[in-house]
């Protein structure tokens, strides 16, 4: 990893999530090992982590959205971003749809795949995670946005494709994500932010934590508890005022 092209700029080791992933792993094994009286005792306690690093979640607020799709669809990638910010998946996932994998008469679409780069190849790369192969709603606006996108593709099998007929490249949706933004005014948020901008609006607007985790793709719904928990700490908050109001005349 470290030898690809893609890293030549980059800070080389791994990130303290990846090292934090695999001794996860790792102590796992050696846990079982352990139940099963193979070793005494596992190594992999009290290893000294790496901090787990967050980046800071941004989200494009609703009032934003408006001037994002609308400049979007003057430059002609509605159906790219719009796509994105109704079901929430990842830009390779995105970039990894094919037509067989939507049906518009059911109105749901199927994640089988990314893509990705490596050593400067675009290549068609399997889901991270079980949990990532899912099945996903659309809505009816959805269904008219791929209906319209369908007839500009033509006979490519890809949905979003490259003029080239063949994928886009995860690079150039970004820089694409970062002229839309400059062109409305806005400010620069990574390709990922659509994602928690998708995941932060269903949850202010009652989807529940189970559902969301699913269609996110997260491998639990404790995992994306946490992620947004910014989000549900003011739900909860909210939810405390309504039953206050409610109950006030019995006090």
């Amino acid at each position: 990893r470290v030898e690809r092209i893609e890293a030549q700029k980059q800070p080389k080791g791994l990130s303290a999530k990846t090292v934090r992933n695999i001794h996860q792993i790792i102590s796992s094994a050696l846990k079982l090992a352990v139940e099963q009286r193979l070793i005494a005792h596992n190594p992999a306690d009290g290893c000294a982590l790496p901090k787990a690093e967050r980046k800071e979640m941004q989200t494009l607020p609703v009032e934003q959205l408006t001037s994002f799709l609308r400049e979007a669809k003057d430059s002609g990638v509605f159906a790219l971003y719009y796509i994105d910010l109704t079901t929430g998946l990842r830009r390779g996932e995105l970039l990894g749809l094919k037509w067989s994998d939507i049906d518009l008469e059911k109105g749901d679409l199927r994640v089988q795949r990314q893509i990705g780069r490596i050593d400067g190849k675009i290549i068609e790369m399997p889901l991270k995670t079980k949990n990532a192969y899912r099945t996903l709603p659309l809505s009816a606006d959805a269904i008219d946005v791929l209906m319209q996108q369908r007839r500009k593709t033509g006979n490519s099998e890809w949905v979003f494709p490259s003029p080239t007929g063949g994928p886009m490249s995860p690079d150039s949706v970004l820089h694409m994500l970062h002229r839309v933004l400059k062109r409305a005014g806005l400010p620069k948020v990574r390709f990922h932010d659509l994602r928690h901008t998708f995941a932060t609006l269903a949850l202010q607007n009652g989807v529940d934590i189970k559902t969301v985790s699913g269609m996110l793709g997260h491998f639990s719904a404790g995992f994306t508890l946490d992620t947004y928990a910014h989000v549900t700490t003011s739900a909860k908050r909210e939810a405390a005022k309504t039953m206050g109001n409610l109950l006030s005349g019995a006090v």
